[in-house]
């Protein structure tokens, strides 16, 4: 910015000129300042996240119950301890008890990531569950997934491929419904069986399906690995 209003005042010339002249400069001197400070808005609070790691023994997660304490054990360390959290996990009717869909338990939404961005407006736009909103699709995806800790999770071409994220669900978020174990024994599991895996990057094996891609091999940790995962889970706080 130029000087040269104040050197005028300095040599004592035009001295009605500069009465008006430095208020102007002083102002125009604390502009920058006070739009550097200036309140920015913050964005949502997150509700969705994929954890950052797994409970460590494959599909055994404890039910949902272990699942759900699992989601919001990371969110609290996070800082989204105050909102209530669920797994998207489905289970298959079994021993008496009725089958439970993964879409019916995690809130109406909208969920919002880590960093701001909308993952999908309700369960409807989640699922794609008219022709509109399957041609429009959600904004989960590899480059919009990130951690509690606000990272990038590992996808299909990274080392290890961490992307199967484990859901026992069909593609429209409801419990399977034939007698082949797709849950683990309903997450009780960590040997025989297998469990129904999405990739979050939609990327591998010849399906782009982020909540039902396919099966594990097994359900131990080593069995989850092996195709591509580490027991990650996708969680939806429902408040």
């Amino acid at each position: 910015m130029s000087h040269k209003p104040f050197s005028l005042c300095l040599r004592g010339t035009l001295l009605a000129a500069c009465a008006a002249l430095l208020p102007l400069a002083a102002s125009a001197q604390q502009a920058p300042a006070n739009a550097a400070s200036a309140p920015r808005t913050p964005p949502p609070p997150f509700s969705f996240f994929v954890t950052s790691v797994g409970v460590g023994q494959g599909a055994n997660l404890g039910g949902l119950a272990g699942a759900d304490a699992h989601c919001q054990k990371l969110a609290t360390a996070a800082g989204g301890g105050a909102k209530t959290w669920r797994a998207y996990l489905s289970t298959q009717a079994a021993d008496g008890q009725p089958a439970v869909n993964a879409r019916d338990r995690i809130g109406t939404g909208p969920w919002h990531n880590t960093r701001g961005a909308v993952i999908a407006r309700d369960v409807a736009h989640l699922h794609g569950d008219t022709l509109e909103l399957a041609r429009l699709g959600s904004n989960l995806s590899r480059n919009s997934v990130f951690t509690e800790k606000n990272e990038p999770v590992k996808g299909s071409g990274s080392q290890p491929n961490e992307h199967d994220i484990l859901t026992g669900s069909q593609p429209d978020g409801r419990a399977f419904t034939d007698a082949e174990d797709r849950t683990c024994k309903n997450y009780t599991s960590s040997g025989e069986g297998s469990v129904q895996v999405g990739h979050f990057d939609r990327t591998g094996g010849g399906n782009t399906s982020w909540n039902s891609a396919h099966r594990s091999r097994g359900c131990s940790q080593e069995n989850l690995v092996s195709t591509g995962g580490a027991g990650l889970l996708y969680c939806f706080a429902i408040n």
